[in-house]
């Protein structure tokens, strides 16, 4: 696949964090940028931090949740662009709550949102792409779309049915021998801003669960993976860990995430009444690409593709298993 100026590719949740990173990844080799979100002036920006790193943009605002604003951006933004080779899904929201405390409106935005966000862009994707039977769909997974963790739920959820979704579509364009592929990363916890503007309902400030990478480490992931042809990545040692922990300690994990990963997901700074949160509507002062964890937050991390057969997968997760059996405490205190 080309990788200079006659590459098109287009980004949803493209205003901030991991997804403003992977415009500007894409911008450094000369990529022409269609950028998706809610916020037209924060696009606005982006557009020009992309062409000062070489890149061009165009900008289409739209809500991934509502279809219809979607598919109508994409149209707009391939008229500019010409054939799309790929397309990153990473748009999201989240609330951090006990299930309990919810309100069914909040689980659903999270829902329409983080996972039929992510349905409507690979739809308009196919749609786009299909017309030449060739493209890279980029999906931006995480860890827990293996692993729930305590409030998040509906995130987590989101995240597994992500993980679903793409799998089976896989099986179809394989089925249809089509030359469009799709691929997933799963991230590790990533400073972004989505820490400062989620809605919560817990009294300390939330946090992304340790260790924690900087967006740019995910772009750069993210880049490769829409230039190679596997079907799933895990990035951070951390990711491959709780993945495979999982498949072999899940009741361990349960438990273990009830002590740890309330605390785990808060810092020592009580949330101000006075915080805005983006869920039904963006709040354009905190669109950056960093959140407030610069102080620990890391600029590298392994990328490991997935285990590509079944016999690999068990014969790592029994490794994982030793290696959480040996390091017990240790190792999840640092992540949880």
């Amino acid at each position: 696949m080309a990788r200079k100026k006659d590459e098109a590719v287009v980004i949803t949740g493209a205003s901030a964090g991991v997804g403003r990173a992977t415009a500007h990844r894409f911008a450094k080799v000369g990529a022409r940028i269609g950028l998706i979100a809610r916020d037209a002036e924060a696009l606005a920006e982006v557009k020009k931090e992309v062409e000062k790193l070489g890149g061009e943009a165009f900008i289409a605002a739209a809500d991934v949740a509502d279809a219809d604003a979607l598919f109508a951006a994409a149209e707009a933004l391939a008229e500019k662009l010409g054939p799309i080779d790929v397309w990153v899904n990473d748009a999201m929201v989240t609330v951090f709550s006990p299930f309990a405390e919810m309100a069914p409106e909040e689980f659903r935005r999270v829902t329409e949102v983080t996972y039929l966000g992510f349905v409507h862009g690979t739809m308009a994707a196919l749609r786009l792409m299909g017309k030449r039977n060739r493209g890279t769909i980029v999906q931006v997974g995480s860890s827990l779309a293996y692993r729930g963790i305590p409030l998040q739920s509906a995130y987590c959820g989101a995240k597994h049915g992500i993980r679903g979704f793409t799998n089976s579509l896989r099986t179809e364009l394989i089925h249809d021998a089509s030359d469009i592929h799709i691929t997933v990363v799963n991230l590790p916890g990533v400073n972004t801003p989505q820490f400062d503007w989620a809605r919560t309902h817990i009294a300390w400030q939330p946090r992304p669960v340790p260790p924690v990478i900087q967006p740019e480490v995910a772009a750069n992931a993210i880049y490769r993976a829409a230039h190679e042809r596997r079907r799933e990545y895990w990035l951070g040692l951390s990711t491959a860990e709780v993945i495979l922990g999982n498949m072999v300690g899940a009741d361990y994990l349960d438990r273990y995430l009830a002590r740890k990963a309330y605390d785990g997901q808060m810092t020592n700074k009580l949330v101000k009444r006075t915080r805005k949160d983006n869920l039904v509507r963006p709040v354009h002062a905190l669109h950056h690409t960093h959140g407030s964890f610069d102080d620990e937050a890391k600029r590298r991390a392994t990328q490991l593709p997935a285990p590509a057969t079944r016999m690999t997968a068990i014969a790592a997760g029994i490794v994982g298993a030793g290696f959480l059996v040996a390091l017990g405490r240790k190792v999840f205190a640092a992540r949880f």
